[in-house]
């Protein structure tokens, strides 16, 4: 008979499909700024706050950052499961993944619509 350790809920082909989906979106994210560099060469601060005060460019630009912080929890949150074997240290350091990434959404938005 197999023993279970109950480790959290809804693990597995939920978050290895979230994993993938915002590595994809990174990866077009990636392609869509590279094609906006080329097309705006900016070349100095302002031609930076112009290419990134279009509203297009903000979404784009923060639906990546949130792809990324998605994909930076899926990960750090498997290698502290796999990992971090005592519960009370494992959902410490999970709580201090979260805080970091979720200050760092916070930032990004604070950049991204700076006035």
């Amino acid at each position: 008979m197999v023993k279970r350790h109950v480790v959290g809920a809804h693990y597995g082909l939920g978050d290895w499909l979230m994993q993938r989906l915002s590595a994809v979106v990174m990866v077009a994210y990636t392609a869509l700024f590279a094609v906006a560099i080329i097309a705006a060469r900016p070349i100095d601060h302002e031609a930076w706050r112009g290419l990134f005060s279009q509203g297009w460019m903000r979404i784009a630009t923060l639906v990546f950052f949130l792809s990324l912080f998605l994909h930076a929890w899926v990960g750090m949150r498997d290698i502290l499961m796999d990992y971090i074997k005592p519960t009370a240290l494992r959902l410490a350091l999970e709580l201090v993944v979260i805080l970091a990434l979720v200050g760092g959404a916070g930032w990004a938005i604070d950049i991204l619509w700076r006035a």
